[in-house]
């Protein structure tokens, strides 16, 4: 017979769901209660309240860094549209960006976005728009060199449209990898989210141009019910 952790019989008739409910209110649309309902037993939404991290985004950049170990002590990052500051937050660790590590290599951590964000100790943010003619430049400058990772989770503003947000997150994935041509470091590494929807092949062969390897893969925290996921490409040639 299986138990709650306050001991109670949670077998046969009578066994009650765990799962939030969220009544609907009076100006809440379904799909903002479904919304809601989704975040109050969202797993990784409890665990980033918990852990500090601003967002559940976090756990997206530390499973691909499990897996492909590109966020390691002493590497430069740049994290394009940053906010809210949760990547970073996984990458001051990672980096040593702060020197807590005394036996590691301190490594150093740019955030850029539109918009103003909150500062995150460790990392330097600035609000500049990557797509600027000299920002490349100016993102080396501050760097004091070139990068060894450049990583993106943005995504275009949502039209409610699927295949019109898929051209638009690709196009911005595109955008991101041409600046990650200009100030990436030999054997530098790229990581984006992109959405499936077919088009992105244009994009993944851009990539193995410059790349000695590019993978898709989808991190286990993100949705299930999502279409994105997020291409690494590792190796850049230079």
């Amino acid at each position: 017979m299986g138990k709650t952790p306050t001991g109670k019989n949670t077998s046969g008739r009578g066994q009650r769901d765990l799962k939030v409910k969220v009544k609907s209110a009076r100006g809440r649309t379904l799909s903002s209660t479904r919304w809601l309902q989704r975040q109050l037993n969202d797993p990784y939404v409890k665990r980033a309240q918990a852990e500090g991290y601003r967002g559940r985004a976090a756990f997206k950049i530390l499973e691909l860094d499990e897996k492909f170990r590109f966020l390691v002590p002493g590497a430069r990052v740049v994290d394009l549209g940053c906010a809210p500051g949760g990547w970073l937050q996984v990458a001051v660790k990672r980096i040593n960006a702060m020197g807590e590590r005394t036996d590691k290599a301190v490594g150093r951590i740019l955030g850029i976005d539109l918009q103003d964000v909150e500062p995150v100790a460790g990392a330097e943010i600035h609000q500049l728009d990557f797509m600027a003619d000299d920002a490349d430049t100016q993102v080396k400058e501050w760097l004091g060199g070139k990068a060894d990772v450049v990583m993106s989770d943005m995504a275009a503003s949502s039209s409610g449209h699927k295949q019109t947000d898929h051209l638009r997150i690709i196009a911005l994935c595109e955008a991101a990898a041409y600046f990650a041509f200009d100030v990436l470091e030999d054997g530098g590494t790229f990581v984006a989210k992109v959405l499936a929807g077919g088009t992105e092949g244009e994009l993944q062969k851009l990539l193995k141009q410059k790349f000695t390897k590019v993978m898709n893969v989808k991190p286990p925290a993100s949705r299930s019910d999502s279409s994105e996921k997020f291409v690494v490409a590792t190796g850049f040639r230079g």
